[in-house]
Formats: C-alpha cells, sequence, structure tokens
C-alpha cells in the first residue's frame, strides 16, 4: 500500500515494533530523524510526529500485536506506511483522526479492514 507519488523513492526505512502505546514514542523519533535528513522544516516534523502518534492509536494498544512501520523517502516527500500484524478487527478510524491526519500530512490512505495506513508529508521548496 502506497500513496501516490511522482518520484521514485531512493530509500526505504523499515521499523517493527510491539503494539504498544509506549513504544509510539520511538515511532515518532524515527520518523522525525527521518524528516530532519530529508530538511523537512521544524514545523513539517512536527506534523510528522503527530501523524504516526495518530497513527499508532489507531491501530491499536495489543502486547500480541505488532507494528510495521515503513518509510519511503525520496527526492520531494515522506511517506509512512504502517500495519498491524496479526490485522485483527477492522480499524475503528474516528472522524476526529482522519481530520487531524487530514490537517498535518499532504495524502492519507486508511484501508480499515486490512488496518493498513498511508501518509504522505511533501518537502517544501
Amino acid at each position: 500500500m502506497s500513496a501516490e507519488r511522482t518520484a521514485e523513492p531512493v530509500d526505504e526505512i523499515l521499523l517493527t515494533l510491539p503494539a504498544l502505546a509506549s513504544y509510539s514514542r520511538v515511532a515518532r523519533l524515527a520518523v522525525a530523524g527521518i524528516g530532519s535528513r530529508l530538511q523537512f522544516d521544524y514545523d513539517d516534523i512536527e506534523d510528522l510526529r503527530i501523524a504516526v502518534g495518530e497513527i499508532y492509536g489507531l491501530l491499536g494498544d495489543d502486547p500480541a500485536c505488532r507494528i510495521t512501520v515503513r518509510c519511503l523517502l525520496d527526492t520531494e516527500s515522506l511517506t509512512v506506511e504502517a500495519s498491524r500484524e496479526p490485522a485483527g478487527a477492522p480499524l475503528e478510524v474516528p472522524d476526529l483522526t482522519r481530520r487531524i491526519l487530514e490537517g498535518v500530512v499532504d495524502a492519507v490512505t486508511i484501508d480499515a479492514d486490512h488496518g493498513l495506513i498511508s501518509v504522505r508529508k511533501d518537502r517544501q521548496p
């Protein structure tokens, strides 16, 4: 699952963590570091951190599950794809969460039936 992009990814980073709320900090820190490497400005990095926190919250707090975060970097954007394994029940996506995600990133794709979420943040010129 990948948000539509015009540039080919130059790097891919995979991170697999327990599906526990306490590990959301690790995912947010990793994505913030990647955004910094891509020279996103401070506000865009904070937007990415917010998005990852919302994603982690959607995927649940279950010690029997793992969350895989896949970051695709290209010259124009950072795409963060996340999934829960096992997928479990379809995701319930509150309207507020959807609006937060849409407010902080440039593209959002949520496959509630398969527990897959993708967000893309474009680098500002």
